[in-house]
């Protein structure tokens, strides 16, 4: 265990006190809420690890980390149940698992389809979608990505891609299985454009010579929490718990003790 990984799990046992102890506005758990989100005393959290920002694995440990985690960990604490992750690779395997009552919270964008198979709470932070094109690339803003003979490498099921699929007139867009290998599939195929949330491509940017991003964003990606349809009183839960996270500050935390730069906590 490196001194980080231990500085890290110091101040998330001081988020889970402050959380537990100092947060008022946070009820204790119903009966009726602990029966919707831990029926058997552990809560199931799907985390999508296709989402670099918010989640991702030790390289050595293979040990989960991140907002989302620690976000899962606090609430079960709160909840007073044991934890369960339930590890996908893409936001759209997420909801698909939601029908298959594979996990009891998530953690995904905000969409007006998945409000058709969850119920979210308020956002928490928000990121944002970007354009990644070739340095020779003729295209220089936003607005000029939309045009016939354009093709979009895009992330099958993610956030971004259904608001392209609604936005999007006349550039195709090309879908790869999950988010991490929208990059791989642009280079591979010589598309014009690759998106994706803009932090992960600027890593990507970043190994790989003759590559740049596009100025500003085309979009807002809202996070926010889930859970299944009919949980409504779990759901209206959580939604208080984000809400209070947000107000004392606890966000705001997670994301300095994860220096994620570009992520901003929802207003």
């Amino acid at each position: 265990m490196n001194a980080l990984h231990i500085v890290r799990c110091l101040a998330l046992s001081f988020l889970s006190a402050s959380v537990l102890f100092g947060c008022n506005t946070v009820p204790k758990p119903s009966d009726e809420v602990l029966s919707q989100l831990a029926p058997d005393g552990t809560l199931r959290a799907a985390i999508n690890f296709g989402n670099p920002v918010l989640a991702a694995k030790d390289a050595k440990t293979a040990e989960p980390s991140g907002v989302s985690i620690d976000l899962a960990r606090l609430i079960a604490a709160r909840l007073g149940v044991r934890l369960r992750f339930v590890p996908f690779e893409s936001a759209g395997s997420v909801v698909k698992a939601a029908r298959d009552n594979q996990w009891d919270i998530a953690f995904v964008a905000l969409d007006p389809l998945r409000a058709k198979e969850m119920l979210q709470t308020s956002p928490y932070v928000a990121i944002e979608g970007a354009y990644l094109v070739p340095d020779a690339s003729p295209l220089k803003s936003n607005d000029e990505v939309d045009r016939d003979g354009v093709r979009i490498a895009v992330g099958a099921g993610s956030a971004y891609d259904l608001f392209l699929s609604r936005t999007i007139k006349h550039a195709e867009l090309v879908r790869a299985n999950t988010s991490p290998e929208v990059t791989p599939l642009f280079l591979a195929r010589h598309l014009e454009v690759a998106a994706g949330v803009k932090q992960q491509l600027l890593r990507d940017a970043a190994g790989t010579p003759g590559l740049r991003i596009l100025p500003g964003s085309f979009m807002r990606i809202d996070q926010a929490m889930a859970t299944r349809l009919g949980n409504d009183a779990g759901a209206a839960f959580l939604d208080q718990f984000i809400a209070d996270m947000k107000k004392t500050g606890e966000i705001q935390r997670l994301l300095a003790l994860h220096q994620l730069e570009g992520v901003a906590v929802s207003p």
